[in-house]
């Protein structure tokens, strides 16, 4: 259950930073970005890599930080201190649920196969009708190409197929999350379709 009306944007990412500068940077722009929006962020809770780039983005630019992390990994992931909350789970099931439910929307930047898990299961429950809320892909750099290619290889073959679209959007430029993740919410209140079905 939500703890209150503030919107929330759960982030999946890297706890690296990737060789490419234009993660990190394009981490931190979603980070002001969001902050700037009054739209709160939901997160694996370290401080590493690109999940402290974005956390950090948020929390310095006056925004809400929801660090979910397991007891296991406070050290391992270098737990991000000065946040909003901080939630200390007892294992990954409980901490992928809490950050389901504390989010209106998912957003996966490049990361490794944590990420690649955390996106998928997202995709996998959408699939499958057990939410509508919007998950976004940011190909930064073209990163998630191979990914997308399997999803139109999984198309072509028929195992994603009629009814069992996925419903993602690509976005090449992490400054369209936001405003994408608005238009969304105003479809939803509207009864407009939001999302691009792949």
């Amino acid at each position: 259950m939500k703890q209150n009306k503030r919107k929330r944007l759960c982030v999946y990412c890297g706890s690296g930073a990737g060789l490419d500068p234009q993660y990190t940077a394009a981490a931190a722009k979603l980070g002001c970005d969001m902050a700037g929006a009054g739209i709160g962020l939901v997160y694996g809770g370290g401080g590493n890599g690109l999940m402290g780039t974005v956390a950090s983005a948020v929390r310095d630019h006056g925004g809400h930080v929801t660090g979910i992390i397991p007891a296991s990994l406070l050290q391992l992931e270098n737990a991000l201190e000065n946040i909003s909350e901080r939630h200390v789970t007892n294992g990954f099931h409980e901490r992928k649920m809490l950050m389901f439910n504390l989010s209106d929307g998912f957003v996966a930047l490049p990361g490794g196969v944590g990420t690649l898990e955390e996106l998928v299961e997202q995709l996998t429950w959408a699939q499958l009708g057990h939410h509508e809320k919007p998950i976004f892909i940011v190909n930064t750099g073209g990163y998630w190409n191979l990914l997308l290619e399997l999803f139109a290889q999984m198309r072509e073959q028929e195992f994603i197929r009629a009814g069992l679209e996925l419903p993602y959007m690509v976005v090449d430029d992490v400054a369209q999350v936001v405003p994408e993740f608005l238009k969304y919410r105003a479809a939803r209140r509207s009864s407009a379709p939001g999302l691009i079905s792949a």
